[in-house]
């Protein structure tokens, strides 16, 4: 079973890759939920709890997918739940085996997913701001760029593209 991670980044003054501020993510762009939806629908998408509380409440849990909460607590109504990401990962391959499992935030779990996902699918947004939340860095020697869209522009003016990297050495993600 496929592990992905799935993200937006834009970066800060001093190149970070910034992935929110406040809780919320500092832009808007509806390509980049598109594109979330269509990477993600029918299959089991894993987050951390305040990843779930950060969902407007009509999309929890979110629709079509298996959704499982990396919590310590008990799982909100309509999900799952594993203490751990690696429990999560578990949890897919037992309940929903033929899916991918899609870790779509928040940071703590992102930097995991730097260790063991086979992919992950980046929105890549062309903006400079700040932020008190960030992704890991995908370092050249581990992750290889295996696809890129040719730069776009977003109908709210912003510049982006998605970019597909894959584990280094991985040839079946």
């Amino acid at each position: 079973m496929p592990v992905k991670a799935i993200w937006a980044q834009a970066r800060d003054q001093a190149g970070r890759p910034v992935i929110g501020r406040d809780g919320d993510m500092p832009w808007h762009l509806p390509e980049d939920l598109a594109h979330f939806q269509e990477c993600t629908r029918g299959e089991a998408v894993v987050m951390g709890r305040r990843t779930w509380e950060s969902l407007p409440p009509k999309f929890r849990p979110l629709p079509g997918r298996f959704n499982i909460v990396v919590t310590s607590g008990h799982a909100p109504r309509g999900s799952a739940s594993a203490t751990t990401l690696a429990g999560a990962v578990e949890l897919v391959d037992e309940q929903e085996p033929s899916s991918d499992a899609w870790i779509i935030g928040g940071a703590r779990l992102f930097a995991e997913a730097a260790r063991i996902a086979d992919e992950v699918v980046v929105t890549e947004i062309d903006l400079v701001t700040e932020g008190d939340t960030f992704a890991p860095t995908l370092e050249p020697s581990e992750w290889t760029v295996a696809a890129a869209s040719e730069p776009l522009v977003s109908r709210t003016g912003l510049g982006y593209r998605f970019v597909t990297y894959r584990r280094a050495g991985r040839i079946d993600a």
